[in-house]
């Protein structure tokens, strides 16, 4: 827990760009028409291979007894494989739609 308290007192403008880029986040997936909103999501799933890898990075790289990157790095992972294969099995769907029976 101190160490969360000191990463926050010692890089607050770090914290305030990832709160922004929530904030923006949302709103900008909020405003995208329905129509459109499965070809982006597809395409932007594949971003989450570059997640993937820098958590497995953050994991490799990560001393032993540092629990708090070991469990960000592992919760990276988990969350970017999902993200990842939901994306292509979405995207298999959609270009499912555009063959010829």
């Amino acid at each position: 827990m101190d160490q969360i308290i000191t990463f926050i007192a010692e890089y607050p403008i770090t914290i305030y760009m990832v709160v922004l880029a929530i904030y923006l986040g949302f709103e900008l997936i909020s405003k995208v028409p329905t129509v459109l909103h499965t070809p982006l999501m597809s395409g932007a799933n594949a971003i989450s291979g570059v997640v993937l890898i820098g958590a497995i990075l953050l994991v490799r790289q990560a001393p032993s007894d540092d629990y708090l990157s070991l469990a960000l790095g592992f919760l990276g992972i988990i969350l970017g494989t999902i993200n990842v294969v939901g994306g292509h099995s979405v995207t298999n769907r959609m270009l499912e739609m555009f063959k010829k029976k």
